[in-house]
């Protein structure tokens, strides 16, 4: 069972857009972001494809954001390394 409050921990970067997140609760993913980044149609979002820009991420209050929170996840998304989510499958549930 999941807590009810999930915090990040560690982060590594491992890779010019992987991050190794290290959970309270002792769980790890390696998370790409890459495909997140290169399939997103807003330029604000494609911006963080620069591999400078993107490692000046940063834990802030057990989250993981970058600059002001230009770019954020749900915590729950991280934890299950799920960020695409399909359209079609939003639908359904």
């Amino acid at each position: 069972m999941i807590a009810a409050i999930i915090n990040i921990i560690v982060v590594e970067q491992v890779g010019d857009f992987r991050l190794r997140l290290q959970f309270d609760d002792n769980t790890e993913q390696i998370v790409d972001f890459y495909p997140f980044l290169s399939h997103a149609r807003h330029p604000a979002i494609r911006a963080w494809l620069d591999p400078v820009r993107f490692a000046t991420f940063r834990l802030e209050y057990g989250e993981l954001v970058w600059g002001d929170y230009d770019l954020c996840f749900p915590i729950i998304d991280l934890y299950y390394n799920q960020l695409e989510h399909h359209p079609a499958m939003e639908s359904v549930a």
